[in-house]
């Protein structure tokens, strides 16, 4: 919770055998998260989980966005930043993370967003109402490290989504199919059709026909997260099926479609948050202990501080496995 040494009261519990006790522990999870300390937990577990550690390093085409600078730049990252240590230390529930009504904006990032009534450098929180924003997928700092510096890209958008959200990774792509150019030229409707084109092969359809409907309907935010209803003159179409015949339509359709799978959401997100917590990959007998994690949130509408105690409270973080000699 904190990427630091422990301090004198836990030390001190510590010699006296007193952290195994489930109330003690308990209280001192629930003090850890109070402390300003736990924004370790944005820094380092936001940074690996949302790759908010790219936003410094993604060099959009300076020619396409014009509009994007440093300022832009250091206004995303802090936007998520602030979200995320908003939540935590509200103790706000987890489903937020995918469709909250408001965010935090300062002036520069208001105007971008094209919200009205937000002036002055310092960040505060604004609501959301009659936006298309809401939660982690609408914000800058997502949408400008799921594409490419010149044009927006579906794949890894969809990618991201099934991956990092619903825990759902999809195979590599076959080794003999050349990938999607990643030209400033291709516009949202080319772009598109190229892809129409790249699932008419059975190899390709059976992922793509799970990646492009997410992806799609994150299409009206350009490369850098800018909203728009048309590309080149030509009205952006996001929208698409999934297989099982889901409509996702827009980034309100996206939001219904991961709120209507929030067990699967709230699971991978247990599963990225152990992971953190126990420095290891998770191995298909630590499942369990991911699902009940999951069945303790859900009992507790969702509040950060269950999923933390939860994790503290789960085999996997209590006990160690001993491998067999």
């Amino acid at each position: 919770l904190w990427s630091s040494i422990p301090d004198d009261e836990l030390l001190r519990l510590a010699e006296q055998g007193r952290l195994s006790e489930p109330d003690v522990l308990a209280v001192q999870t629930a003090r850890m998260l109070d402390d300003p300390k736990a924004r370790a937990l944005v820094d380092n577990f936001g940074g690996q989980w949302l790759q908010l550690r790219n936003v410094a390093d993604w060099t959009p085409d300076p020619d396409r966005f014009a509009d994007f600078d440093e300022s832009l730049r250091y206004a995303f990252q802090r936007e998520t930043e602030l979200f995320l240590e908003y939540l935590i230390r509200d103790d706000r529930s987890v489903l937020e993370l995918i469709d909250a009504d408001y965010t935090f904006l300062n002036a520069r990032l208001a105007r971008f967003y094209g919200i009205d009534g937000v002036e002055g450098g310092y960040f505060r929180r604004v609501s959301l109402e009659g936006s298309e924003r809401g939660g982690i997928v609408t914000q800058g700092s997502v949408l400008m490290v799921t594409s490419y510096p010149t044009r927006t890209s579906p794949v890894l958008r969809g990618k991201w989504v099934l991956e990092s959200l619903l825990g759902a990774p999809p195979p590599p792509p076959p080794p003999d199919v050349p990938a999607l150019s990643d030209s400033a030229e291709t516009s949202a409707s080319s772009l598109r059709e190229a892809l129409e084109r790249h699932r008419a092969s059975p190899a390709c359809a059976v992922c793509h026909a799970r990646l492009d409907p997410m992806g799609f309907a994150l299409e009206n935010f350009d490369a850098v997260g800018a909203y728009r209803v048309e590309d080149d003159g030509v009205v952006v179409e996001a929208s698409g099926a999934l297989p099982d015949g889901t409509v996702v339509d827009g980034p309100r359709g996206l939001k219904d479609v991961l709120l209507a799978r929030r067990q699967e959401f709230v699971e991978t997100l247990a599963d990225r948050l152990l992971t953190y917590a126990l420095g290891r990959g998770l191995e298909s007998y630590d499942r369990p202990a991911v699902r009940e994690i999951r069945r303790q949130v859900e009992s507790a509408e969702y509040r950060f501080s269950a999923l933390v105690g939860a994790i503290v409270d789960s085999v996997p973080f209590t006990l160690r496995r001993i491998p067999e000699p």
